[in-house]
């Protein structure tokens, strides 16, 4: 098993007992608007997928034993502000609690935490980068965190993510295809037409939401291009990466 909730307590002292190094990993996202073809919970569910797919691939590593944690579904999305369905949380809130969460693994033994993130607003990010710098001041130890929007890893990933404009387009639905197809509209998607916003320019011009940045249906970018074999494409780089980043923190 790989799901650490679904784990016994008694499961979990032999594992951190055991010869592989666990490390568990804390998928993160948003519950927030993604067009009107692809699902609120979009950016968790990448989350998840990439986390599962880790885990699977390192079942039989001989020194790695790694656990998927429950899912933070919930992060800082004010950019969603005017469309049904963002569930914004405080960037206190986000940082308390996923602090909270990675001392409570390190104070029983499980330091090496990973957090996996697929929401990209920056007060969301800039929260989750403080966080591994406040459990390192407060506990003493590094924890990983694979920093998608940073240039080594987004020059890694699609046209569009590196464009900026992958908000519920290609990029997203893509992946959403080749985990939950049954949760996009495909109708709505295949209607949609292309729509070029540089979310990270627009930011810089002090637009701060969906809307002023012309996002008017919550998406920017070509979802109607999506398919799931690019998502299974997409999937095993982060996928990569993630593994990647296990490996350091091991």
């Amino acid at each position: 098993m790989t799901n650490f909730a679904d784990l016994t307590s008694p499961q979990v002292a032999a594992i951190r007992e055991g010869a592989r190094v666990p490390v568990l990993l804390l998928p993160v996202g948003a519950i927030e608007p993604h067009g009107p073809h692809a699902p609120l919970g979009t950016d968790p569910l990448i989350s998840q997928g990439m986390c599962a797919r880790a885990a699977a691939r390192l079942a039989d590593d001989p020194a790695v034993r790694v656990l998927v944690l429950p899912a933070l579904p919930y992060g800082v999305t004010k950019f969603a502000a005017g469309f049904a369905g963002g569930v914004h949380i405080g960037a206190e809130t986000l940082h308390a609690l996923v602090v909270d969460v990675c001392a409570a693994l390190i104070e029983q033994g499980l330091p090496r935490v990973v957090i996996v993130n697929n929401h990209f607003e920056p007060a969301h990010v800039a929260t989750l980068r403080r966080v591994v710098e406040t459990v390192e001041a407060l506990h003493g130890k590094k924890i990983g965190y694979l920093d998608l929007v940073r240039r080594r890893n987004a020059q890694r990933l699609t046209a569009e993510f590196q464009a900026g404009e992958c908000h519920a387009g290609r990029y997203e639905t893509s992946l959403v295809l080749a985990d939950r197809p049954e949760l996009v509209d495909a109708e709505s998607m295949c209607a949609l037409p292309y729509l070029p916003v540089d979310m990270p320019a627009a930011m810089r011009e002090g637009r701060d939401d969906f809307q002023a940045m012309g996002m008017h249906q919550a998406y920017c970018g070509a979802p109607a291009e999506a398919t799931p074999d690019e998502g299974e494409a997409t999937f095993e780089i982060l996928t990569d990466m993630l593994v990647e980043t296990i490996r350091e923190y091991a």
